[in-house]
């Protein structure tokens, strides 16, 4: 197989190899194809739950279980609860 690299690229998989990091240019590669692989299922990992926390959101609202808010002032104390909890929890998580 042959892969064709701009300039850039070229340099920086040459520098990887004269680091001493990697013997070769192939090592290079297949560890850049290895990270690439690992970043992908990443994403997917985090699709996927953002599609399970999407739809647990939708069967909350079917079964009536959300919060309507139906003027600025209740929006604001809505939203500055949540940041209240959010601080609490962070604090809980993370002592000093």
């Amino acid at each position: 197989m042959n892969v064709s690299l701009t300039p850039e690229l070229e340099k920086l998989v040459n520098e990887k190899v004269k680091s001493g990091l990697y013997n070769s240019a192939s090592e290079v590669i297949r560890e850049s194809l290895r990270l690439l692989q690992e970043q992908d299922l990443l994403k997917q990992i985090r699709r996927d739950e953002l599609r399970r926390e999407i739809m647990l959101g939708v069967e909350q609202i079917r079964n009536g279980e959300y919060t309507e808010i139906k003027s600025p002032e209740e929006l604001k104390s809505f939203t500055e609860g949540i940041i209240k909890d959010a601080r609490e929890e962070y604090g809980r998580r993370n002592p000093k």
